[in-house]
């Protein structure tokens, strides 16, 4: 009996370091992931419709988030100073002897791969480089979309006024239209991306426009890093005994932030991430997944219901496209795709809108604006994951496709995300579902409120936007750390 017993704990100990090993932490990056990492992650995908083959698409809208960019400004400098910061935990530890074999190599010596640089958040290479092959691929994907010569009216091209969404849109544009032009050896051809004023931009940066939201997240983020704290303590805790260096929480959570970056921007994972186990680092993409989920996603109506107008943008393209295919318009006189390209902040309340990564009942709860439950913690599993919602070049397309006039429905929606057939609850969890019941079922339950009376009347904060008291002390979000 011991010795079965003996067999079973080594048995144990083997599958764990197996995991360990297989561990990426590039995977775990919550809303840093790079797209290349993220676009198969087959969570909630599903195998696609099978579109009746004499059903063509006529029209595709697209909403995108930007490309892999470098750490913001305010980034910057926490990097800056965090270099100073390791250096003096370093001197600590040898004054008080400790065996430099316990120190990681790299601490005393490193310093910001960004130091020096003054501006950030811009779109780099690797992020030119995801729209710019997401563009080939989708006009490879539809050609019967993409066979006209580029007219701006036929081939609408928006982008927030941020540079980093702009230049998502160029590099897009770039592969959409190569070898259409004759500019250079690539054949390139120009083309025009328009932007609205971000402080009216309610289509692409409703979030920005929303006074009632930008109220409702100052309130809540403190309340947002209270339910963080146990967490990066813990991990504090454990780091600083494991290497018996006297990291902070503020260290910890810099280092957290260095190891996304390292590992996203530079393809570097032994560093900052190696100081952390793959459980810590589970935990660590938990913490931000729930300020996603709380600030941007499920955790509350407003985040996703203001996002209304991009919604009601897209059924009205969609309308349009409709109304030119029946009046036998000849081609080159309509639009055949809607390209927009914007932030987290657009795409994760938008797939909110549309109910992706939910089941059939907590999407009957959004359609009557009540929050959902917190993602549960780690080593619970969860469908609510930033890395797949919304990594960098996170995408949601919305194909639809024009049946024979014999067909009943005549018309279809299909939803891909991150390319990708996914289940969309007010499909019945298909991907492809008549245009009609896409209305009724996914667009029209979130038309109750115009964008002004949520967003800028004076709302009752204790009906319209439910305290996440509830969550940090009710019985049901309680989780043991």
């Amino acid at each position: 009996m011991a010795t079965k017993t003996v067999w079973i704990i080594l048995l144990c100990l083997f599958v764990v370091s197996q995991a360990d090993q297989d561990f990426d932490v590039r995977h775990h990056l919550s809303t840093v992931t790079r797209y290349s990492v993220s676009k198969d992650v087959t969570q909630n995908l599903i195998e696609g419709s099978n579109v009746p083959s004499e059903c063509t698409p006529i029209h595709l809208n697209l909403v995108a988030r930007h490309g892999t960019r470098s750490p913001t400004k305010k980034r910057l400098r926490e990097l800056e100073n965090l270099a100073g910061r390791l250096k003096e935990l370093v001197r600590d530890a040898e004054a008080r002897n400790l065996p430099t074999d316990k120190i990681p190599g790299w601490l005393g010596q490193w310093i910001s791969p960004w130091q020096g640089k003054v501006k950030g958040g811009e779109l780099i290479r690797q992020g030119e480089d995801e729209l710019y092959h997401l563009g080939i691929r989708v006009r490879e994907r539809f050609p019967s979309l993409f066979e006209e010569d580029y007219h701006p009216d036929v081939y609408t091209i928006r982008a927030t006024q941020i540079p980093r969404a702009s230049a998502s849109a160029v590099a897009f544009g770039m592969g959409l239209f190569s070898e259409k032009g004759n500019l250079g050896p690539g054949r390139n051809r120009a083309f025009s991306v328009t932007s609205e004023n971000r402080a009216s931009d309610t289509k692409l940066r409703f979030f920005e426009c929303c006074q009632n939201y930008k109220s409702y997240r100052k309130a809540k983020e403190p309340a947002v890093d209270k339910l963080k704290e146990p967490v990066l303590k813990k991990i504090t805790a454990s780091v600083a005994k494991r290497y018996d260096l006297k990291f902070t929480k503020q260290d910890i959570s810099s280092l957290w932030f260095l190891c996304k970056q390292e590992a996203s921007l530079l393809n570097v994972t032994n560093q900052s991430c190696e100081l952390f186990t793959p459980s810590e680092v589970a935990l660590l993409e938990w913490t931000d997944d729930l300020e996603v989920f709380i600030l941007k996603g499920y955790g509350n109506s407003l985040n996703y219901k203001m996002g209304v107008p991009l919604l009601e943008d897209v059924l009205h393209s969609m309308e349009e496209a409709i109304k030119a295919k029946e009046e036998n318009l000849p081609p080159g006189s309509y639009e055949k795709a809607r390209l927009r390209f914007a932030h987290a902040e657009t795409i994760v309340p938008f797939s909110c809108l549309l109910g992706l990564f939910l089941d059939g009942s907590e999407f009957a709860k959004i359609q009557k604006e009540q929050p959902l439950e917190l993602p549960p913690q780690p080593p619970k599993t969860r469908d609510f994951r930033g890395s797949t919602m919304a990594p960098f070049g996170g995408n949601n397309m919305l194909v639809l496709y024009s049946c024979p006039a014999a067909s009943s429905p005549k018309y279809f929606v299909q939803v891909l995300h991150n390319e990708h057939p996914i289940a969309v609850p007010g499909c019945d969890g298909k991907d492809l579902c008549p245009l009609e019941d896409f209305k009724a079922k996914v667009v029209t339950p979130h038309l109750k409120h115009a964008f002004d009376n949520l967003c800028n009347a004076n709302l009752d904060d204790t009906k319209q936007i439910p305290s996440l008291l509830s969550w940090l002390f009710g019985s049901s979000h309680k989780t043991e750390l």
